[in-house]
């Protein structure tokens, strides 16, 4: 049963970052661009954290981990440009 569970949601998410990709390229405008690739790098940490329950592999959650750290320091970057113009002070 856990298995198609897993096979489930690493599906849904696959799908959910292909939508996000397309909203991404698409835009119209740079916020929409923004929030697309902040929910693209949660469904990738999402789709990490579920292959790690799948193999059963701590490696997996740690990865996820500097991903979502990253991932937090680049949408702070990119909003900051979106408002100001300038990242650097």
């Amino acid at each position: 049963m856990l298995d198609y569970a897993l096979l489930t949601g690493i599906g849904l998410i696959c799908l959910s970052m292909l939508l996000v990709l397309v909203r991404l390229l698409r835009g119209p405008t740079l916020p929409d661009r923004i929030v697309a690739l902040d929910a693209l790098y949660v469904n990738a940490i999402a789709l990490i954290i579920l292959l790690g329950i799948a193999e059963s592999d701590p490696v997996h959650f740690e990865s996820a981990l500097l991903i979502a750290l990253i991932g937090f320091a680049g949408t702070v970057a990119l909003a900051k440009f979106a408002l100001r113009k300038d990242v650097m002070e």
